[in-house]
């Protein structure tokens, strides 16, 4: 080889040096960055964590317990009050001509109609019996009686005051 050669190898393997250290200061330098860095949590990852190691209960002591248990029986009493159909009436008529009057009115679906033809063989039954189809459903022969008319927030009582409006009232 000649020298040329040989000093351009020496220069260019310098040059090389040079570069690959530079590479390592620059990787050491971020990484030095990086850890300083304040990352923000996760919003998501932060409920998770809130959901999971949040308390199962509650514990009630004393006369505070009292008076929260007594707070918590009053406002489930409400919402369950609010959530009764036709604001709780036990009025047949009003119940009726709400909800009932769609399938009995008509026939629909094989539901007696208010004549005495409709409801003869029902009648037959007793108003017990009718009172239970009524709260709890029927399938007959002709169709289907859906609990409570389909109305889940009709209480018992105006379900059985339904049925007895009905029956008063067979043309």
């Amino acid at each position: 080889m000649r020298n040329y050669d040989i000093d351009f190898i020496k220069k260019f393997s310098m040059v090389i040096g040079f570069l690959m250290a530079l590479t390592v200061v620059l990787i050491v330098f971020a990484h030095y960055l990086q850890g300083t860095l304040v990352h923000d949590p996760d919003p998501k990852v932060a409920e998770r964590t809130r959901a999971r190691i949040a308390p199962a209960g509650a514990v009630y002591a004393g006369q505070t317990g009292a008076a929260a248990q007594a707070a918590a029986v009053a406002a489930a009493a409400s919402k369950a009050a609010s959530q009764v159909a036709y604001g709780g009436t036990l009025d047949g008529s009003v119940i009726y001509n709400q909800l009932c009057t769609g399938c009995h009115t008509s026939g629909a679906g094989g539901a007696p109609t208010l004549t005495a033809a409709g409801m003869g063989a029902r009648v037959s039954k007793g108003a017990d019996t009718l009172h239970k189809h009524a709260i709890e459903g029927f399938t007959g022969a002709a169709g289907v009686m859906p609990p409570k008319g389909g109305n889940p927030a009709l209480t018992d009582d105006q379900v059985k005051a339904t049925v007895d409006w009905m029956l008063a009232n067979i043309k």
